[in-house]
């Protein structure tokens, strides 16, 4: 494996995984989670109490996880063919914790967790296509 496509596609997938949540979560459905949550209030922390390394972190591991899985399939070299592919991954992957998660906790309602699926999905399928389009870069085309 390439390790510099590798460090390059973390990076690139891991800043637009940021952003993208950020987004989706901490500005478009911000409302709409807290109303579909059945957790105690204050379980979710407001922005001056998120531990920033650990967002960080998981987001760049959310971005090693897709670009490994990239290199490995290799010929994702488009943002076409990295969207298809991360959105395939966004569904099984979400669509599995959260399932896990509505039958062993007391968090969201079965409307969130369609929703926090479809969601993963379309971030998925961006951050995906970022990485592929980033590691297709100089990619001679057939």
């Amino acid at each position: 494996m390439n390790n510099q496509k590798f460090l390059i596609g973390t990076l690139a997938g891991g800043i637009a995984s940021f952003f993208l949540g950020y987004l989706f979560y901490g500005i478009m459905l911000q409302g709409f989670f807290t109303q579909h949550s059945v957790a105690p209030a204050g379980s979710m922390k407001a922005m001056g109490e998120l531990i920033w390394w650990a967002l960080i972190l998981g987001n760049l591991a959310f971005g090693a996880l897709l670009t490994y899985v990239f290199l490995k399939m290799g010929n994702l070299n488009s943002f076409g063919s990295g969207a298809m592919t991360g959105a395939v991954i966004g569904l099984f992957m979400e669509l599995g914790f959260d399932l896990i998660r509505y039958a062993t906790e007391n968090s969201f309602d079965l409307t969130a967790l369609f929703v926090d699926v479809v969601v993963s999905v379309v971030i998925t399928a961006i951050v995906g296509g970022v990485i592929a389009a980033v590691l297709g870069r100089g990619a001679k085309k057939a």
